[in-house]
């Protein structure tokens, strides 16, 4: 300020004024501004006006003295009033000083820099649009001032800003995006305010259409989304709101793919504040069943994160059952879109695009959007399982299916994983196997052991979903092609064997090729030997699990695929099992299923009169295996009404070691034919003439149990026999039997022999296990 030509046009008294720390002065100084710019616009004079703005600018706004800078800003804002509709063409040196003092440090200042470009951008309306990124950058910055007045300042320039982007149609949205991604990842709780009005804003404006630029913006709106302040976060929910009502309505211009992504992320959110996760994980679980629904098959690609993040929510209690019940939309939706189509080879669809292999490396970051690093970068992603879609592109739709299957046997393997998640992953690979087998078949080796733990689970409805995928496996007709050696164990002891030759009717063999177990029954395929094999392993293993769950496992079997398989598999397995003891046991559980569960009505039947050549040779495959348990066999004989060579059998039983066991199970048979599955041999009592063998079998039983409660049942039930002379046995020849004249052939001879050789080893293995204990006990006594 040394001489007057320093600062020409401005006279003197213009810089004394500008730069004096009284308000009332630098306004006078400002007025007589405003006079001298106006007579430069009357005479066209641009050189003189910009040679103003850049004194006041250079000399006064950016001074080091802070009345100066007062005095500048005053003296711009004057320019801008006077300039009035021309002030566009001066808008960059108008606005970047006045900009320049809101990082200043004295309070005042920053006011009357908003004050002084609020008055500019009044004048200019519309044509400050092209300068708006450092406007909102500016004010940006302010939203979150400490100081009140310069708050207050701020926000009435941010409504200005607004009115005017709301009027206009010329709005750069392109330019401004990038500007909008950086700044929505901000924590201050002002700032996040003032960004989230500005998209609630320009969503509103028909004009601007923000929705093609949300996948740049979607994640920093869950950020935002999980902010402490309960108004910060109700706005949130309402742009979020506005924008799934938009994509609702215009769903074919939506960019699902780019944000299926995002949505994955947060669905997954941990539970640091619970309230705040709590919302965002619904909005996104609300946002991923829209997307599926609206979406379709262009989902699919992603459909293993979906799954990663939507199984855990099915097992949510009623404190998040809205979280729930989107979480099981999304995976009742994302289920339907798997269709027989995706078992198609690539090879077969012409498609180039090979899906992800299950031990293929994630993508690298690269390969992803930039919303989504900077979504990493805030909130740590390193810890959420995230999976890069196997393709972007509509047209070339495929369903990740190593993915997904790695994503169910993740949570089966998983134990803390909840009962209706793992019910969820079991109706997950049953429709895949339905929908996808050839493909799925290629998965089965690595989820069978997983399969067969899961019979072991707590849950009867968990159990009954894992039985229906099993029995998918062994009966469905993809699974000829795939031969595979036995279920893997660390534990070998108990291992069952298949016969390799038999001469029991028909049978079935373990590998490629199989023959059909009956005329009456479905086929199987490999898998079902396998199943079959494996199952009585379990059992053999997990001894509890017979006990608690094996008749229920069983009859569940013989529903889902057809109780003649499950017999004749099992008899056959069990003819060579080595542990003789379990071999009994496993015995005498089929045989009370046999004959006491409604599933097996058929079966009984079918064994009832043995007419035909295939009920006969499923009674001799029965037999031999029954034979590891004398009154099973017994009582196979009761069932088949073979009533002489059950005679036969219990005579035998004088030469056998009678344990309170073998007792207790004379005594089970005893009440067994007081209920009613024997009702038709109880009535057949009344014909002693033509079924003596009866009589005499019932009267062996009777000899062989002690004076107990059974022995006082089966006695009065003897006594209820008409006409006891009758009783006598008649001449084989002129034996009536007529109802047996039809029976197909069966050599009985050779059924007696077998069950003298299973006795005999029960016998030489008790022997051994009782000499072992005698030794033992030796020992202990010396």
């Amino acid at each position: 300020m040394n001489t007057e030509k320093d600062f020409s046009p401005l006279t003197p008294n213009i810089v004394r004024a500008l730069n004096d720390k009284l308000y009332e002065k630098r306004k006078v100084a400002a007025l007589e501004i405003e006079k001298l710019v106006r007579e430069f616009v009357a005479q066209n004079n641009s050189t003189q006006i910009r040679h103003v703005i850049q004194i006041l600018a250079s000399e006064f706004a950016l001074s080091q003295h802070p009345h100066s800078r007062k005095g500048g800003l005053i003296g711009l804002a004057a320019c801008s009033i006077a300039l009035g509709k021309d002030s566009g063409l001066y808008l960059k040196e108008l606005i970047e000083p006045v900009l320049t003092c809101f990082n200043d440090s004295d309070s005042r200042l920053r006011y009357y820099a908003c004050e002084a470009l609020y008055n500019i951008v009044k004048v200019a309306r519309g044509a400050v649009l092209p300068h708006f990124n450092v406007l909102f950058d500016g004010l940006s910055k302010l939203a979150a001032d400490p100081d009140p007045n310069v708050k207050s300042g701020s926000e009435l320039l941010d409504r200005l800003l607004k009115d005017i982007v709301t009027e206009s149609n010329k709005f750069d949205l392109v330019a401004f995006v990038p500007l909008l991604r950086e700044r929505i990842y901000s924590n201050n709780q002002y700032a996040r305010q003032f960004i989230i009005s500005w998209i609630l804003v320009l969503e509103s404006v028909p004009d601007i259409n923000l929705i093609d630029y949300l996948p740049e913006i979607l994640d920093g709106l869950f950020q935002i989304l999980g902010d402490s302040s309960k108004e910060i976060r109700r706005t949130c929910e309402v742009v979020l709101g506005e924008f799934l009502k938009e994509i609702k309505k215009t769903p074919s211009s939506v960019k699902f793919a780019e944000m299926a992504n995002i949505l994955v992320i947060h669905c997954q959110v941990s539970d640091e504040s619970k309230l705040t996760n709590d919302l965002i994980q619904l909005t996104a679980m609300t946002w991923m069943r829209e997307f599926i629904q609206l979406a379709g098959r262009v989902m699919l690609p992603y459909s293993s994160g979906i799954l990663t993040a939507v199984l855990p929510g099915l097992s949510y209690d009623d404190r998040k059952k809205s979280t729930k019940e989107a979480a099981s939309a999304c995976n009742s939706s994302l289920m339907k879109l798997v269709t027989p189509e995706d078992d198609e080879d690539e090879e077969e669809t012409g498609s180039q695009t090979t899906p992800p292999q299950q031990d293929s490396p994630p993508k690298s970051q690269e390969d992803l959007n930039d919303s989504l690093n900077a979504s990493q970068e805030s909130i740590g992603l390193s810890k959420i399982c995230f999976f890069a879609p196997a393709v972007l592109d509509r047209a070339q739709v495929t369903l990740d299916l190593d993915g997904i299957v790695q994503v169910l046997d993740h949570h089966l393997h998983d134990s803390s994983t909840g009962m209706m998640t793992r019910i969820a992953v079991l109706k997950w690979l049953y429709h895949l196997y339905i929908k996808t087998p050839r493909k799925m078949f290629r998965h089965t080796d690595s989820l069978f052991p997983m399969l067969l733990k899961t019979l072991s689970d707590e849950s009867d409805e968990v159990i009954l979903k894992d039985l229906e995928v099993l029995a998918e496996i062994a009966s469905s007709p993809a699974g000829q092609t795939y031969n595979s050696g036995m279920c893997d164990s660390s534990d070998s002891k108990a291992e069952l064997h298949v016969p390799e030759h038999s001469n029991i009717g028909h049978q079935l063999v373990v590998g490629s090729k199989m023959a059909d177990a009956s005329p009456s029954t479905p086929s199987m395929n490999s898998y079902f030997t396998k199943f079959m094999i494996n199952l009585l392993k379990r059992f053999s293993l997990e001894r509890k699990l017979l006990e608690t769950r094996g008749a229920f496992i069983i009859r569940q079997l013989c529903l889902l695929l057809h109780a003649e398989n499950i017999f004749h598999s099992m008899a056959d397995i069990l003819l060579k099992e080595e542990d003789l003891k379990f071999a009994s046991t496993m015995v005498q559980t089929l045989n009370t299923i046999l004959l006491t569960s409604a599933e097996l009505f058929q079966l009984r039947n079918q064994l009832k009169d043995l007419h035909t050549q295939e009920s006969c040779a499923l009674f001799c495959c029965l037999y031999r295996s029954w034979c590891h348990n004398p009154v099973a066999t017994v009582s196979l004989c009761f069932l088949t009404q073979n009533y002489r060579h059950a005679y036969e059998l219990i005579q035998k039983f004088g030469d056998l070691e009678v344990t309170v066991d073998f007792l207790m199970e004379v005594d089970k048979l005893v009440q067994l034919i007081e209920s009613p599955i024997f009702t038709y041999l109880r009535l057949q009592l009344l014909d002693v003439q033509n079924n003596p063998y009866l009589i005499k079998a019932l009267y062996g039983l009777l000899m062989l149990l002690p004076q107990s409660h059974a022995f006082q049942l089966l006695s009065h039930r003897l006594r209820c026999v008409p006409n006891p002379e009758l009783m006598r046995t008649v001449d084989d020849s002129k034996s009536c039997n007529i109802k047996r004249s039809n029976q197909a052939h069966v050599d009985y001879t050779e059924l007696l022999q077998h069950f003298d050789r299973v006795q005999s080893k029960h016998l030489e293995v008790r022997h051994q296990r009782s000499g072992r204990a005698e030794h033992t006990d030796r020992k202990l006594a010396l």
